[in-house]
């Protein structure tokens, strides 16, 4: 399986990539510019040159969605719309992760306060945008902080919260995911549970400022994780 990470060059995408390849994975980087791809994956090569086999390349974002067998968008707010339009005709049934949080910082404002999406969630923005296809929609990576996916290779002490419609792609996305060292994946129910996701992130940001941290976590205590 390839795993492109649609706007992937910012820091979230380019650490989940990193931790992925390293797990094995195959992955594309994705861009809205191929060359910015191809350099920062290029770099990221350059990091990772201890571990053995390790398969990252660049492409534009359109081309990475077409060649990708999962994806996963790892883009602002504000650049989550036209993203999503650009790749539209290339996502067929495919798998797609939405790690967006709809953040104040998207209109100049704090990143410890959440911004209510007419349709409820970033994830349910994503499934209305791309609603004449017949991707799936899964909502995952929004509570797992850059500090913790950019701390290699020590392990991320948090839990990953999962929502979406189709079981069996959420299934495939836990087990991807439950790859990176330290990470349980949690199923929360339908994709409407990305509401509730999403708006805890502003939240442990606002807790990592409060504290000076940048590691704050959640952990789901009491309920089977496998």
């Amino acid at each position: 399986m390839r795993i492109a990470i649609i706007g992937g060059t910012g820091s979230q995408g380019l650490n989940i990539g990193k931790r992925l390849a390293i797990a094995g994975e195959d992955i594309i980087i994705g861009s809205r510019k191929e060359e910015k791809a191809l350099t920062k994956v290029e770099e990221s090569l350059e990091l990772l040159k201890d571990y053995d086999d390790i398969k990252m390349e660049g492409m534009s974002n359109e081309d990475a969605a077409q060649a990708g067998d999962l994806l996963i968008l790892t883009v602002p707010l504000s650049a989550q719309k036209p993203t999503l339009q650009s790749i539209k005709e290339y996502v067929g049934d495919k798998i797609l992760v939405d790690a967006t949080v709809p953040l104040e910082t998207a209109i100049g404002g704090s990143p410890a306060r959440f911004v209510d999406l007419m349709e409820g969630s970033a994830a349910e923005r994503t499934a209305k945008i791309l609603k004449k296809t017949d991707v799936k929609v899964v909502a995952a990576f929004n509570n797992v902080s850059n500090s913790l996916l950019s701390n290699i290779p020590e392990p991320i002490d948090c839990d990953c919260l999962l929502a979406g419609n189709d079981n069996e792609a959420k299934q495939v996305v836990k087990e991807i995911i439950e790859k990176i060292p330290g990470i349980d994946c949690i199923d929360c129910g339908k994709l409407e549970k990305a509401r509730m996701i999403e708006k805890i992130t502003p939240l442990l940001i606002g807790l990592n400022i409060k504290y000076k941290s940048q590691f704050g976590g959640i952990r789901i205590t009491g309920i089977p994780k496998k």
